[in-house]
């Protein structure tokens, strides 16, 4: 499991991620609106609304919030923001790279503040392909599985179609082809397997170790500022730190 992984698996442990349920519950709508405009407002017939409202439920949006959100994407509500969704390329401390993708209705905004918040914290924006070539989309697939069970979870996985899975303790990480990601979720939740997150992502194809306690606290602060911009919806690095570096600063 990568060091960002190994990152977000800590901060769910100590309950970051539900104080900011708030932002969770806004960049969830925006997700269900862009993919409902793109594809129309049926989850049966929209695969990526499908996935969206999957993720919001695991999230605890309520339902109420969800259809909202759809009827917006589909234009049944009227003046509502247009929301588009962005990649964005830039280079943080010790040379990692990182890959952001922006779920905005004003690029202008979004560009300057991402230029803000990477220019404080020993970075830099970058041009279109400098960063992009070091990751592969492919679908990942979250789950927590007791760790007995582990072998009969990656057979189950490489059966579906999975491409590879990496485990540490409870968590669980499944890797699709972009295709295959609706198509592995169902089949390991038909064998009985619990998914909590499935969606597309982007896997650095190397990383760059972060060898001191300073320099992640560099990193670490980068990322933290860039998730907090209410525009990004996720964040892509290629850094990898060890885990006993990584326990002693997150805590």
């Amino acid at each position: 499991m990568s060091g960002h992984s190994k990152w977000h698996s800590i901060k769910h442990k100590k309950g970051a991620i539900d104080a900011k349920r708030g932002k969770i519950f806004t960049m969830h709508a925006k997700l269900i609106a862009v993919a409902a405009r793109a594809g129309g407002g049926d989850p049966l017939t929209n695969a990526s609304l499908r996935t969206a409202i999957d993720n919001a439920r695991a999230d605890n949006v309520p339902n109420a919030n969800i259809e909202r959100s759809i009827k917006s994407g589909t234009g049944e509500l009227k003046d509502q923001a247009a929301f588009s969704e962005s990649m964005y390329e830039g280079f943080g401390p010790e040379g990692i790279a990182v890959y952001i993708q922006t779920i905005s209705d004003n690029k202008n905004r979004t560009v300057a503040s991402l230029k803000n918040i990477l220019s404080k914290n020993g970075g830099n924006m970058a041009g279109a392909g400098s960063v992009s070539w070091m990751f592969h989309q492919k679908g990942l697939i979250h789950l927590k599985v007791d760790p007995s069970k582990r072998d009969d979870l990656e057979l189950a996985a490489i059966d579906a179609g999975a491409e590879d899975v990496k485990s540490e303790g409870e968590s669980v990480e499944v890797y699709t082809n972009v295709k295959e990601l609706n198509t592995v979720k169902a089949k390991l939740e038909q064998a009985g397997f619990s998914v909590e997150k499935a969606d597309m992502s982007f896997i650095p194809e190397k990383e760059v170790k972060i060898e001191s306690e300073e320099a992640a606290k560099k990193v670490l602060n980068l990322i933290e500022a860039l998730e907090e911009d209410d525009d990004v919806n996720n964040v892509y690095a290629n850094f990898d730190i060890p885990e006993e570096i990584l326990n002693k600063v997150a805590g």
